[in-house]
């Protein structure tokens, strides 16, 4: 089910309905986990069968791995858990890929293998809710917090519908307490949490649906060398769009949890107003920039054992988390980039060896959200403008890799980016760069604005009658924008 359809409006209504009924607290805990199990069937029902298997395995595993106290009983539970979870994973997402790889492979040595290509159908959300579950079972094994008591809590802890399918990736300790008791949104949350989700849809249906995705699809789509204008447009298009889409979902989201009463984890912080790489993996995706660093980066030695073998874990890290994103190498490279910009990022500031704990040491050492962290140049608002701009500058140029489907495209546009191609077709009309424009730098500039404030923050000191008149205009660009409702892109992740 799409937060961004009419099924979902009436199915949303029925939820806020039943959980406001003077049902006791064990009801509607059974009502919500009934509706996700819903909300979820309406992609493919049997896919609810691995949810069933991961959800069962890792209660019981978990509170095995807190009580053992036989180290080597404890470790095989704790493989027993990764095997499951990661064996679903890779079967599921990355058996095609691993194959195609390994037919490469044995073909180059001489041996002439080729196998039926698998028809593997890829579950919507598994990524998601498979670090859900795995951060559970590895905090159980070093006991940094208790089992969940009930499998009723721990069951809707993994399905509960907002953020099961893309997010935010959530922690036992951000929700499990808030299902231990009676919760019911107040008048304030219920208006914060509908307007979260106008907002977001508004983000997804007219801005990253209606507004950016034809010009995206257009430039990446092509097979022809493009001039330099529509290729720049092209990728600017899929860099608001991919904000929108998963930034929308994110917002709709933590908008449908506050409606019923709960709180999920911020997880964009206007990332286009990042000043570095290091600042914008806090401000993009923050839950799984956070499970990183925590699950991956922190495990792998973090940055106790020299420059040396930081730069590597920091790199794995960040090719991992590309790998993480889809099956395919260009993922892969997507995720070096970004490492590659975090070395580069991190040697300057070493070089410097600035007297204030810069950005790129923290992004070195601990990937994700820290707290208040200084700000580079602080007192130089235009100088820090600019290094924002050049930093995504820089992001454009991964999503490159990010959205094309195979190297040569990538290349074929990075070729027309940069001026090295003599020929190339036009494909945009005037009116859709202006369009472009338009939007972008607004986005940029509103990221700019708001980078240190947040939208709830903000509308409160808006006068009443304003703020009225600014949501009903996205409610009705909404309804006008509609056409269709298209998945959201980070589905497929």
């Amino acid at each position: 089910m799409l937060f961004n359809s009419y099924t979902f409006v009436v199915f949303f209504i029925i939820m806020l309905i039943l959980h406001n009924l003077p049902f006791s607290w064990k009801v509607k805990k059974i009502n919500l986990l009934i509706a996700s199990y819903l909300f979820y069937a309406a992609w493919n029902p049997p896919f609810i069968l691995l949810l069933w298997l991961s959800t069962v395995v890792d209660f019981f595993v978990g509170r095995a791995l807190f009580t053992q106290e036989n180290i080597h009983k404890k470790r095989l539970l704790l493989v027993i858990s990764l095997i499951g979870n990661l064996g679903m994973l890779c079967f599921f997402k990355y058996g095609g890929f691993l194959l195609e790889n390994f037919v490469t492979v044995v073909n180059l040595v001489g041996w002439d293998f080729h196998p039926a290509k698998p028809n593997i159908v890829l579950p919507a959300g598994i990524s998601f809710y498979t670090f859900t579950t795995l951060c559970y079972t590895i905090d159980m094994y070093e006991k940094k917090s208790k089992p969940v008591k009930s499998m009723l809590d721990f069951s809707l802890f993994v399905t509960f519908f907002p953020h099961l399918v893309a997010g935010p990736i959530v922690r036992p300790p951000q929700l499990v307490p808030q299902f231990e008791s009676p919760r019911k949104a107040t008048q304030q949350q219920l208006l914060n949490g509908l307007f979260l989700l106008s907002l977001g849809m508004f983000m997804k249906v007219v801005l990253a649906d209606s507004m950016l995705s034809q010009t995206a699809n257009d430039v990446f789509n092509t097979s022809k060398l493009l001039p330099a204008l529509d290729a720049w447009m092209g990728v600017l298009a899929f860099s608001g769009q991919i904000f929108f889409d998963f930034a929308g979902y994110s917002t709709c989201a933590i908008g449908a949890a506050m409606c019923l009463g709960f709180v999920l984890p911020q997880n964009f912080n206007y990332p286009y107003a990042a000043i570095g790489f290091s600042d914008f993996w806090r401000r993009w995706h923050i839950t799984l920039s956070s499970w990183l660093r925590d699950y991956l980066y922190i495990p792998l030695g973090g940055n106790r054992n020299g420059k040396f073998k930081t730069y590597i874990n920091l790199m794995l890290t960040m090719l991992l988390g590309g790998l993480w994103h889809g099956a395919n190498w260009t993922f892969v490279v997507w995720g070096g980039l970004h490492g590659f910009y975090l070395w580069v990022e991190k040697a300057i500031t070493d070089f410097r060896k600035d007297k204030v704990k810069p950005l790129a040491t923290v992004a070195a050492s601990e990937i994700g959200v820290l707290g208040p962290v200084p700000e580079m140049l602080k007192p130089n608002i235009f100088k820090n403008f600019m290094l924002a701009l050049f930093t995504f500058f820089l992001v454009n140029v991964t999503w490159v890799f990010f959205r094309a489907s195979t190297f040569s495209k990538a290349w074929d546009l990075l070729k027309s980016m940069f001026g090295f191609t003599s020929q190339g077709e036009a494909q945009l009309t005037t009116l859709a760069i202006i369009k472009l424009t338009v939007i972008v730098t607004g986005m940029v500039t509103i990221h700019w604005l708001m980078r240190n404030t947040n939208v709830l923050a903000v509308a409160p000191k808006v006068s009443w009658w304003l703020f009225g008149i600014f949501w009903a205009a996205i409610v009705l660009l909404i309804i006008w924008s509609q056409e269709s409702s298209s998945s959201f892109i980070y589905f497929q992740f």
